[in-house]
């Protein structure tokens, strides 16, 4: 039987421009932020991810103060980070935010862990570049054992190298039900694909590139380094940006100017060249942007999960400076439409029961 498919929505907050053509300002950013989640919490989508970065172009620094906001006024969505960056944040504190967010929104909340894809966090909170691997690595090992002692009610222990060691110390809040939702965000690293796979953390695939199909071999990777390290098969999850309108037309035209500003920016901090309309439309038709009509997107997310074998999909629906109305129509077709059709789709694909009593299989 194929895993439930979750659908989720991801943002990092983007500011976006008014109708004077002039970047709003930052708070006005994440108000329109929270009406989104509404909307998606009032549409039935399954999850809302907030990212956080510390720079002009994004407004979350802080997105479980924002995702405490969304939950007094949503009731269902689940909600988390997309990412949190663990490497030049505190893993006691990092916990104790989202065992907070938790009880404040009834069991709903989640994190992803990751390195994030800028470095401005690192000099802003005073860690060192040359340590970037080191950090990670060690408070991810300490985040895993504050699960476990969240997990058993039992105090921690632990010591490393880049923080205060921790002796029989209690940590609160603990969550309600011993549980805090854990993924491990992986953007192209086999070694971070293994990693969570030995912490027995479900993994999230950052994959804003290419053909998505790529990433099989990561999932084949984690799935053998789950094996290794004995236990049940965990999820898989893929972030991915797209944008949804009325005709694939329209998609296309409303995401085109914000993708290409977004792109050409960070590109020039990386040394990339300028891009291009011919790479946007291939990324469209053969790579990893979900853009059209709501049977378009709903074609691909189908596919791409079908073929890696996915539990959840986050559509960033959010790109650099796209306005807050068009997002809420993207929001507002992806809630109404695209879910029910991917649903839909892959209930298609399920192999008829061979006789009374079998089992479908995948």
């Amino acid at each position: 039987m194929k895993p439930y498919l979750e659908l989720g929505l991801d943002t990092f907050g983007d500011v976006t421009l008014g109708a004077d053509g002039r970047p709003l300002p930052q708070a006005q950013v994440i108000r329109n932020l929270i009406d989104e989640a509404v909307l998606a919490d009032e549409l039935g989508v399954d999850f809302i991810g907030v990212g956080e970065h510390h720079r002009a172009d994004f407004a979350v620094s802080s997105p479980e103060v924002v995702l405490a906001a969304i939950a007094g006024r949503t009731s269902r969505i689940r909600l988390g980070s997309a990412v949190t960056v663990l490497s030049s944040d505190d893993p006691v504190r990092v916990f104790q935010r989202f065992a907070t967010l938790d009880a404040a929104s009834n069991g709903r909340a989640e994190v992803i862990l990751g390195r994030g894809s800028f470095i401005e966090s690192f000099p802003l909170f005073g860690y060192p570049l040359d340590q970037y691997e080191t950090l990670f690595e060690e408070k991810l090992e300490l985040f895993a054992a504050l699960l476990e002692a969240n997990r058993t009610g039992t105090p921690v222990t632990w010591s490393g190298t880049t923080r205060a060691s921790l002796d029989a110390k209690r940590v609160y809040p603990p969550t309600a039900n011993g549980r805090l939702t854990t993924w491990i965000g992986v953007g192209g690293s086999p070694e971070s694909v293994v990693r969570a796979a030995r912490y027995r953390l479900p993994l999230m695939l950052a994959i804003i590139g290419g053909n998505p199909l790529r990433f099989a071999t990561y999932v084949d990777l984690y799935y053998q380094a789950l094996e290794q390290v004995g236990g049940d098969p965990l999820p898989i999850g893929v972030h991915s940006p797209g944008h949804i309108a009325d005709t694939d037309q329209q998609a296309r035209e409303d995401l085109w100017p914000a993708w290409r500003e977004m792109r050409n920016r960070i590109g020039a901090e990386r040394g990339w060249g300028p891009t291009s309309r011919v790479e946007f439309d291939r990324e469209i038709e053969a790579g990893s942007l979900y853009v059209g009509t709501p049977e378009t997107v709903a074609q691909k997310i189908a596919a791409t999960s079908s073929a890696l074998g996915l539990t959840r999909f986050d559509m960033k629906y959010s790109a650099g400076t796209l306005a807050h109305e068009k997002m809420m129509r993207s929001i507002e077709l992806y809630g109404r439409e695209v879910i029910p059709r991917v649903r839909e789709l892959l209930a298609a694909e399920e192999p008829e029961l061979a006789g009374e009593g079998v089992e479908a299989t995948r």
